[in-house]
């Protein structure tokens, strides 16, 4: 079972522009430990927010601030609707 976090976070996750919207704290905790890029104190700081908030230990709007920042990090930007739509 999975458990809706909020307002998915979308990001382009590649330089073709390839989009990975996330819409569970489980999917980011997979995407963390599985299939991130770097490995940096960003994704290690996400990692134990994500962890804290699954067990109920912390704030999800904590571990959304790590995700969008251990993103950064790793060269993953918002997608933004509107402005992909201009770029097309």
């Amino acid at each position: 079972m999975e458990i809706y976090w909020g307002k998915p976070i979308s990001l382009v996750v590649s330089p073709e522009g390839d989009v990975k919207n996330f819409s569970t704290i489980e999917q980011v905790h997979y995407w963390l430990r599985k299939k991130w890029p770097v490995a940096d104190t960003a994704q290690d700081y996400a990692i134990g927010r994500i962890e804290a908030a699954m067990d109920c230990l912390g704030s999800v709007d904590d571990a959304r601030s790590a995700f969008l920042g251990a993103a950064g990090t790793a060269g993953f930007v918002p997608f933004e609707p509107a402005a992909h739509a201009l770029a097309a």
